[in-house]
């Protein structure tokens, strides 16, 4: 019997992402799948795994309580296997001859349908002298907007769009600089006016337009922190990186200490984490809330790694080096997915529990046994990451659970969208996995959410503080915050933000918030239960006061 999707929008998902073709069930994905990774699909000599292992394998992907990164779901079964989700780069020299290198390694990962993360710190700073020539440096940042530029055109392995993520040095003289490029509040646009006669802004025609090109639109950017920030006074950088990020949401966090200090990189969701330009990600979660049993858990877990330690030898790679890093570092990400899901099944308020503890241990032991073993017999070094935790949203949507371990964003929401390019429309949504939880008599208000955990921070940045202690690489997790110019966020509590983020950044590795409104074109409001579940269904027209770019309302 076919598995059924939990939710409709899973199996249009499915239908409109990764089905092969009209009739191929989720189950023939599952098992070509397992087959092309660990199989003798294109002909190789040996399997990667036994049988009765790809068949169990298969199963649990059948039943979503393992999902692969979209990258497997995609390629699987196709010629080309690009199944790695995200490439690490790094400008390793501050030469001429280093930013077409770096140009190139970027294009190459984007067409072979991976997201990007880089790191241009070692570019040297905007104005400084250059001295073979004679004039002056342009500085790192134009080389993010020519890459965001290449992201924004080119279509990942023709499927996607581009996932970009750029960092520097929060010593950087071009820190600062970096700060204020998503600053679209303030750059206004030449001629144009709202209807008060207000100064249009790029944030206005972003919230006009999702797609009106924006400075560094396609690219997350960070500030690295380091053992010199850590271990030093309170800076004026990281002061104004807390503004920014508590207005804008960017930019955010990356935390690398002690033996990570040179860990820089991250992937576009930033959960993985090197110091090797062209190092790779590859992803798979674990999905808590469809395991009945933490000795289930521990067999997906097994599996899993095995499953991802495959993919390894398996996939197509873009370009020598990256061949040449990955059979250096063999990094796998296991993740988790459905945490908060998981949480409330059992009773759970959003943190750490003890039960919670029980499970990830076996998580993070089983993880790195199965893989080293695997790795042992299939001739492999052993990795030098086992576990990342991205958000896993489109494979959330697959499962129809709680993604990573964000809380569910919301019960209900209004969800905005452009219907035929022309006309702005909404409809009221009651969240899958929230209706899921009511079904078993869960109470919409028992449900707690991003929106409601909004207004405390701390207990947020403390859950992962506590999780980062069972994960080597990283943490791909967004604080939701209220909007700015808001009770509870304005400048009044920029210092005490600052102070929770420093009190817990020993034992974070990153940290990326949203205050909600803070990017042009939100889809989603949370709104009241009630009011979704009577209206949801009926598509509405848009009757916002919205003012487009050209002065005349979309609507």
């Amino acid at each position: 019997m076919a598995t059924a999707f939990r939710t409709g929008l899973g199996e249009t998902v499915f239908r409109q992402k990764y089905a092969s073709n009209a009739y191929e069930s989720w189950e023939d994905r599952a098992h070509t799948v397992v087959n092309s990774v660990c199989g003798d699909m294109y002909g190789q000599k040996n399997n990667l795994m036994s049988k009765s292992d790809r068949d169990q394998l298969a199963n649990y992907i059948s039943d979503f309580k393992f999902m692969p990164g979209g990258r497997y779901l995609w390629y699987g079964g196709r010629k080309a296997r690009y199944f790695n989700n995200c490439y690490l780069l790094k400008a390793e020299e501050d030469t001429r001859e280093e930013w077409p290198e770096l140009f190139s390694r970027a294009s190459s990962c984007l067409m072979a349908g991976g997201g990007i993360g880089m790191d241009v710190s070692a570019f040297r700073p905007k104005g400084r002298a250059l001295s073979r020539t004679g004039g002056v440096s342009s500085g790192p940042i134009p080389f993010l907007d020519a890459v965001n530029g290449i992201g924004r055109e080119v279509m990942q392995g023709g499927t996607r769009r581009s996932a970009l993520y750029g960092s520097l040095n929060w010593q950087h003289e071009d820190a600062r600089y970096l700060m204020k490029k998503k600053n679209w509040h303030e750059m206004e646009i030449a001629g144009a006016k709202n209807p008060d006669g207000t100064p249009f802004t790029i944030s206005d025609a972003k919230r006009a337009d999702f797609n009106f090109k924006a400075p560094l639109d396609q690219m997350n950017i960070s500030l690295n922190y380091d053992d010199a920030w850590l271990n030093g006074v309170e800076s004026e950088v990281f002061m104004e990186n807390c503004k920014q990020a508590l207005m804008t949401g960017e930019p955010g966090f990356s935390f690398n200490f002690g033996a990570k200090e040179n860990e820089t990189l991250r992937n576009a969701c930033t959960e993985i984490t090197s110091e090797d330009d062209s190092d790779v990600c590859n992803l798979g979660s674990v999905n808590l809330a469809a395991i009945d049993s933490i000795d289930e858990f521990k067999d997906v877990v097994t599996l899993a790694s095995k499953f991802l330690v495959c993919g390894l030898i398996r996939a197509h790679l873009p370009y020598n080096k990256v061949e040449k890093v990955r059979q250096q570092n063999s990094r796998i990400g296991l993740g988790l997915m459905g945490v908060h899901e998981w949480l409330l099944q059992r009773g759970h308020k959003y943190g750490m529990c003890d039960e919670f503890k029980s499970w990830l241990k076996v998580y993070r032991d089983e993880s790195e046994r199965s893989a080293n073993e695997h790795c042992d017999r299939l001739f492999l070094n052993r990795p030098k990451g086992y576990r990342a935790i991205a958000p896993t949203g489109t494979i959330s949507i697959l499962a129809g659970t709680t993604s990573g371990v964000e809380p569910i964003y919301a019960v209900a929401y209004k969800r905005r969208y452009l219907a035929d390019g022309t006309k702005w429309k909404h409809q009221f949504v009651v969240d899958g996995t929230a209706q899921a939880l009511i079904n078993l008599g869960i109470k919409p208000d028992g449900i707690e959410s991003a929106v409601d955990l909004a207004a405390d921070p701390e207990r947020r940045i403390k859950f992962q503080f506590e999780l980062q202690k069972y994960v080597d690489h990283a943490i791909s997790s967004t604080l939701n915050l209220p909007s700015w110019g808001s009770d509870l966020n304005n400048e009044s509590h920029v210092k005490e933000f600052a102070s929770i983020v420093r009190k817990y950044a020993h034992g974070l590795r990153g940290l990326t918030v949203y205050p909600d409104g803070s990017r042009g074109g939100q889809p989603i409001t949370s709104v009241d239960y009630e009011e979704a579940n009577s209206k949801r269904g009926v598509i509405f027209e848009d009757n916002s006061e919205e003012q487009c770019l050209s002065g005349v309302c979309s609507i």
